[in-house]
């Protein structure tokens, strides 16, 4: 009897963000086969016969290629197991869960996939930035920096297309090529004193959070050892937390006199 995959969005960090039907899946499951980004305390929800099997990538080295992931998805779900594919964030988000889910469908493997809060939204909304703001932003766009940059490469991630194109950018993957992100959006037609945020570990008791403009944020991240993974968010809603922070501190003066 041949089994199914379930490709599960683990959120973006914090565990409480999975959702219902997730945890559901996970308690289900004969095997869990998870990445580096997913909360480790999800792996509890699981039975504890499940099979554990980790695939986490990240940059100079994978755990696994992905043709072998697929391989281990099909392979476990042909013996009638109910495979569980624990993603960070959401599986449809440079998560690549759309080559499992054609893996699967070749193989003849029932596959369902259960949406996650992805980073994309999350890290902006975890240090305070709305991606959309009435008056301000009305638009905004996701991109990866991973092959931001790299106009040689096939795959390469062509800003210039995009960067003036919306109010708010959000570019995942970013902290580790950061000063070469910020350099192809003021090369590309964004203002270079727009105000900037990059977010490290979001939702999680790593977060950390650093805002300034598309000129200075480099070294300020650098100088507060953010780094990835961390989202980029740019656009004048980046400027909120600060303005937030102003309105909250006039309040305290004027209830302290």
């Amino acid at each position: 009897m041949t089994g199914r995959v379930v490709l599960v969005g683990a959120g973006p960090g914090d565990p409480e963000l999975i959702t219902v039907k997730g945890a559901r899946a996970l308690g289900e499951a004969d095997v869990v086969v998870y990445d580096r980004l997913a909360a480790p305390a999800l792996l509890d929800l699981a039975p504890a016969s499940a099979e554990r099997i980790y695939v986490g990538k990240q940059p100079g080295g994978h755990a696994m290629k992905q043709h072998e992931i697929d391989a281990v998805l099909v392979d476990h779900a042909v013996l009638g197991r109910t495979v569980v594919r624990l993603k960070g964030g959401d599986p449809f988000v440079f998560g690549r869960g759309g080559e499992e889910l054609l893996a699967c469908a070749r193989a003849g493997i029932p596959c369902e996939v259960v949406p996650g809060i992805t980073s994309a939204v999350a890290a902006a909304s975890a240090a305070g930035i709305p991606v959309t703001h009435r008056g301000v932003a009305r638009s905004f766009a996701v991109v990866t920096a991973s092959t931001a940059g790299t106009a040689h490469e096939p795959d390469a991630t062509d800003l210039s297309r995009i960067a003036t194109a919306v109010d708010t950018l959000v570019i995942l993957m970013a902290a580790g090529r950061l000063a070469a992100t910020c350099r192809a959006l003021i090369d590309a037609g964004r203002d270079r004193d727009e105000p900037a945020a990059l977010v490290m570990w979001a939702t999680t008791p790593e977060e950390r959070t650093v805002l300034g403009s598309l000129t200075d944020l480099p070294a300020l991240a650098a100088a507060a050892s953010v780094g990835p993974p961390a989202t980029l968010i740019v656009g004048d809603v980046a400027a909120i937390p600060r303005e937030v922070a102003a309105i909250t501190a006039d309040l305290r003066q004027t209830a302290t006199r």
